[in-house]
């Protein structure tokens, strides 16, 4: 394998970027039959990745689309155990990932940590459970609010009126 060959696999497999020339790379690809297998499967994973990013973003909450990239960034679904917390990220960076704002994923984070969806204290911890909004698109329903006795008065009142 010549240097560059080697140089090539080792920075596909290290996430080291490379320049290489179109010529070049169709002369390896067709040389190395592990390495043109490796980058046609990357080069698949990230089509479809793109797809299903273009489908979350046009049919899906941006809610719904925070929980999906948590549950992602987790490894849910992968084969395996999935990893507990997920890199440290901003609250920056979520929201330009999922196409809102700073001030939406902390809202949309406060309330999965009040649900039980996820942890988050530095790092955000993410639950099973976080699973049911993406899976099966429930959020638990929250109970009306009680009216206050007074308003309560004030519509048996009108309504006495029109009788």
């Amino acid at each position: 394998m010549s240097g560059l060959r080697l140089a090539t696999a080792t920075a596909i497999t290290a996430c080291t970027a490379l320049r290489i020339s179109r010529n070049e790379m169709i002369h390896v690809m067709h040389d190395e039959h592990g390495l043109s297998d490796l980058f046609l499967r990357f080069l698949l994973e990230r089509s479809m990745r793109t797809q299903a990013d273009l489908v979350d973003q046009l049919f899906n909450s941006s809610e719904k689309r925070l929980a999906r990239i948590l549950l992602l960034m987790a490894e849910y679904g992968k084969p395996g155990e999935p990893e507990q917390y997920i890199p440290k990220i901003s609250q920056e960076t979520l929201a330009e990932m999922i196409g809102t704002t700073r001030s939406r994923v902390s809202f949309f984070m406060n309330r999965f940590r009040k649900l039980g969806f996820i942890e988050y204290n530095g790092r955000i911890k993410v639950h099973k459970s976080l699973l049911s909004v993406v899976l099966l698109d429930r959020l638990p329903i929250r109970k009306p609010e009680r009216l206050p006795a007074s308003a309560t008065v004030r519509s048996q009142s009108k309504s006495a009126r029109r009788a």
